[in-house]
């Protein structure tokens, strides 16, 4: 018995699939099959019924599987601690990011945090906000980035991250300088949204009334999940839609001239990490924490003049 196979026990149960979870653990199937049949046949137990799909983790192989997530967390402490009497921080971390934060973070602030600590072996998803708080719960993630605050999140703990301004994309505002919108003044019914349940769409929504969209083509049905479609949604058939702050730095120079302000006070969004309880991952939580606010600090409008700024709801 080791902890591989304690490991390969967890991802079984996890998945109901043995090929899903020989791709989780990075192992061929017969491998990880082999490996999970020579542990019951040490116990002399059966934790797997294999006849039914999916799979279906027997009486006797759900107490033996919490039994072995206790020893991996044991362990993974034991590494962790170890690693942290070496003064190298280094260890594990599932993480899931909410979509309209992962695409502009990712690549840069948390990039950048893996490239300095080269010890640390990040798992990213994107996943929704109650995807999220769903993951945490069932003990499948670490932590999750979202935007707060968020009713469903209060009982997890939060560290702040970011506050975003949020603003607007639209070809109306070509060639005008210094451009500023009041809420009243977006003709909403040609606002381009994200998908039901993004917390974006909300804060578009707590900002202006929003109708139906009235540029795409009727016999089009539309959602998106996605700020980068939305862009090219606005630039190929025109509209408007809203913007993070830290979107437009992908823009191109002609994109950025369709980029608007609303007038003070400025919306902005607020981004925190969550999680369950502090672990022995909190050291690499907390680091991560720091590096990206740091990093981002004097990147973002809300830090020079907070006083201009009114906070948004994400629901």
């Amino acid at each position: 018995m080791n902890i591989q196979q304690l490991e390969y026990l967890i991802a079984v149960d996890k998945y109901k699939h043995f090929g899903k979870a020989a791709l989780s653990c990075f192992i061929t199937q017969p491998t990880l099959s082999a490996m999970i049949q020579k542990f019951e046949d040490e116990l002399d137990v059966k934790i797997f019924d294999r006849t039914t799909h999916p799979i279906r983790t027997t009486d006797v192989g759900i107490q033996i599987i919490d039994e072995a997530r206790k020893v991996v967390d044991s362990v993974n402490e034991l590494r962790n601690k170890a690693s942290l009497l070496n003064n190298v921080l280094a260890g594990k971390v599932n993480l899931g990011i909410i979509p309209t934060v992962s695409g502009f973070i990712l690549p840069t602030e948390i990039f950048d945090f893996l490239e300095k600590n080269p010890k640390i072996e990040l798992n990213v998803k994107e996943m929704t906000t109650d995807g999220i708080i769903k993951a945490l719960k069932a003990g499948e993630l670490d932590a999750g980035i979202i935007s707060t605050p968020y009713e469903a999140a209060e009982e997890f703990y939060q560290d702040f991250l970011f506050n975003e301004e949020l603003m607007l994309y639209s070809p109306d505002f070509l060639e005008k300088k210094d451009c500023f919108v009041a809420p009243e003044e977006i003709d909403t019914s040609k606002a381009w949204l994200l998908e039901e349940g993004n917390c974006l769409r909300n804060q578009f929504q707590n900002i202006c009334h929003l109708k139906e969209n009235s540029v795409k083509p009727k016999n089009l049905d539309f959602s998106s999940s996605s700020i980068n479609t939305l862009i090219q949604m606005v630039d190929k058939i025109g509209g408007i839609t809203i913007l993070p702050e830290l979107a437009t730095a992908q823009l191109s120079d002609v994109q950025k001239t369709k980029v608007a302000r609303f007038l003070k006070p400025f919306p902005y969004r607020e981004i925190s990490l969550i999680y369950y309880k502090p672990t022995y991952k909190q050291k690499i939580l907390d680091e991560m924490t720091a590096f990206i606010k740091n990093s981002l600090k004097e990147k973002l409008n809300f830090t020079k003049n907070p006083e201009n700024y009114v906070g948004v709801k994400p629901e």
